[in-house]
C-alpha cells in the first residue's frame, strides 16, 4: 500500500520529503485497518516484561 502512494514520485528531493509521503500514507492506510491484531495480548504481555520500566502500573 505504502508504494502505490510513492511509485507516483520516483524522485524526492530531500529524505525529510519521502518521511513525510511515509508517514502521511500510513495515515491513510491506517484508517483502513479494521481487522484486531491476532495474539495481541500475548504480544503485549511479553512488551510489559521486557520493558516494564516504560509502562504505567
Amino acid at each position: 500500500m505504502v508504494r502505490k502512494f510513492t511509485k507516483s514520485n520516483a524522485v524526492f528531493p530531500t529524505d525529510d520529503s519521502i518521511k513525510k509521503v511515509i508517514f502521511m500514507s500510513v495515515k491513510e492506510i491506517s484508517k483502513k485497518w479494521t481487522t484486531p491484531v491476532r495474539d495481541w495480548g500475548l504480544a503485549y504481555s511479553q512488551f510489559a516484561i521486557f520493558f516494564e520500566d516504560r509502562f504505567a502500573a
